[in-house]
């Protein structure tokens, strides 16, 4: 074949691949859902941490964490937080400390969390983000965004986690049935009615 030949027949497969394929899903009956992270508490955007550092008054404090993931500290200025746990944060300053003062003690505690939310789009009333707990179902977030919309396609709602998409039925939901009424959402989720 001559690569003008080629070339036409890449062209014309190419265009035959117009149809967009979406991801599986999986009913919620058959979703295995993976256990809970348990290891320990990771510092996110938004939380208010406490900085002691022991004997130097003016260099502890409270900061809460910006959304560029760090904190302001007397003497340090910015100090990336996010993404580490308040004893990894604590050794952190604790090198940076020692410029200033000799074997530095720092601790390092979580005041208060920013509250997770999930995301709803779709054919609801009020798309937007809303805050969960670990108590937070779908239908709680679906009822915080006022409800199915009109056109809402009742049989297609389905849940975006981590490269999952999980399908629920409305009627299950209000009917508290089996897993989709045990189904907890988690930060990041992404609720989408059809």
């Amino acid at each position: 074949m001559s690569r003008i030949t080629v070339a036409a027949l890449l062209v014309a497969l190419g265009g035959c691949s117009t149809a967009r394929v979406l991801p599986e899903y999986v009913w919620i009956e058959d979703y295995a859902q993976p256990a809970a992270a348990d290891g320990p508490y990771l510092i996110m955007p938004g939380d208010l941490l406490s900085v002691r550092v022991e004997g130097q008054a003016g260099m502890s404090g409270r900061s809460r964490v910006r959304d560029d993931g760090n904190i302001s500290l007397p003497f340090l200025n910015d100090v990336p937080a996010v993404d580490l746990t308040p004893l990894q944060l604590a050794n952190r300053i604790q090198a940076r400390l020692r410029e200033y003062v000799v074997k530095p003690v720092v601790v390092v505690s979580v005041e208060d969390t920013r509250p997770h939310e999930a995301a709803v789009v779709g054919n609801v009333r009020k798309a937007g983000a809303y805050p969960i707990d670990a108590r937070s179902g779908v239908l709680q977030v679906l009822a915080a965004a006022g409800g199915l919309a009109e056109f809402a396609d009742a049989d297609r709602i389905f849940v975006l986690r981590r490269g999952d998409r999980i399908r629920f039925t409305y009627k299950a939901l209000i009917q508290a049935e089996r897993r989709a009424a045990a189904f907890r959402l988690r930060a990041g989720d992404v609720v989408v009615v059809e």
